[in-house]
């Protein structure tokens, strides 16, 4: 059964044979998945963690898996997670010691790998429980996630398309006299009115406040001539991000500044027409800062190209310099180069982009130029 909040079951349940199937190449014995994106991508279900020990049991022998799971948290669990999966639902209650149980579904002794998002609360009993450290699963889920399917790259346009219609109106709010935090308020609102769940992230940042690239908002009113960096997003059901940045003018920009930013336009294109099979993620970087430095703004580039996106929003493969992994059809990643001027202003550009079989599709069309409002 198809819900709004998450797939088809069928696509979990090829997404959990693989998991297994990749455990297995790895010469592991099983995988121990808590809450978090990780369980989300497996089930559906977007539990949360707790003092109280949840747990998704994947055996690497293709054993039917199990979800060691608080009775008191049994209803939520179910209300969350896809349907019709056959999993063992392994329920406790206070007093029953839980890592024993996620420990019985395995043999003794496992070679186990877990979730990143594995509390130190859980991974520390189940050490202790199976006798050595486990490695992380995310060796083994890595290319699983970075290579979106069908349904996620459907989901991640509709992401692109709803955050797209908030920054077409960031116009009406960026206006000289308001604060960062007044246009936040309004840019909030809108996220939530253009069908995410929720605001994951906003950064208004107006004049000095733009060279910070993790900036987020401020009371300092904003004033006529400043540029103005927007970078905003969230998840739209069921739970992939959007996120996009564009540069904003309150009035008519400086030669110097119109000049630095049409640098910075052309980088930005650079390194989406370098998206194609088969390159490196770091000469997708490159493509980017290559056309900085070539116009003096090296130094003004003080961070990675790109970062891959779906359920979280930052996730593999990262677009940096020493990632030489190829890119294949399906991933999907931020294209954001910026320049920042300390103490004086920064600009960024950002698209999510999804790897095609010839290139790529950008799921963000608004336009890159320096926005005049």
């Amino acid at each position: 059964m198809t819900s709004p909040d998450r797939f088809s079951s069928s696509v979990y349940g090829q997404r959990l044979a693989r998991a297994a199937q990749l455990a297995a190449a790895h010469q592991l014995d099983g995988l121990l998945i808590t809450p978090g994106p990780d369980l989300r991508y497996l089930i559906g279900s977007r539990a949360e963690s707790f003092e109280r020990l949840t747990c998704l049991v994947i055996p690497a022998d293709g054993r039917t898996p199990s979800v060691v799971v608080p009775k008191l948290e049994l209803a939520g669990l179910r209300g969350s997670a896809a349907d019709d999966l056959g999993l063992h639902i392994l329920d406790w209650v206070d007093g029953v010691n839980p890592h024993d149980i996620a420990a019985s579904v395995l043999p003794k002794a496992a070679r186990t790998a877990v979730t990143d998002a594995m509390p130190a609360l859980h991974l520390v009993p189940l050490a202790r429980t199976f006798g050595s450290l486990p490695s992380l699963a995310t060796d083994v889920l890595r290319e699983m996630r970075m290579i979106k399917d069908i349904e996620e790259v459907a989901a991640l346009r509709r992401a692109g398309q709803a955050i797209d219609r908030v920054h077409a109106r960031v116009g009406e709010w960026l206006v000289a006299g308001r604060t960062e935090a007044e246009v936040a308020a309004d840019i909030d609102a809108a996220i939530i009115a253009e069908g995410h769940t929720e605001a994951a992230f906003i950064i208004v940042g107006s004049g000095p406040n733009g060279a910070d690239p993790h900036h987020e908002v401020s009371d300092r009113r904003i004033e006529y001539g400043d540029v103005v960096v927007v970078d905003i997003g969230g998840p739209v059901e069921p739970g992939y991000n959007s996120d996009s940045t564009r540069t904003y003018c309150v009035g008519e920009p400086s030669p110097e500044v119109a000049k630095q930013f049409s640098v910075l336009e052309d980088a930005q294109a650079a390194a989406v027409a370098a998206v194609r099979p088969g390159v490196s993620a770091e000469s997708v970087d490159a493509a980017a800062r290559d056309i900085l430095a070539e116009a003096g703004l090296a130094d003004a580039f003080v961070h990675r190209t790109g970062h891959g996106i779906g359920l979280s929003v930052h996730e593999e493969p990262y677009i940096v310099a020493g990632n030489s992994l190829e890119l294949r059809p399906g991933m999907a990643f931020s294209v954001e180069p910026g320049i920042y001027f300390r103490g004086e202003w920064g600009a960024r550009i950002e698209d999510i982009v999804v790897v095609t079989d010839d290139g790529c599709e950008a799921v963000n069309v608004r336009p890159h130029g320096l926005t005049i409002v």
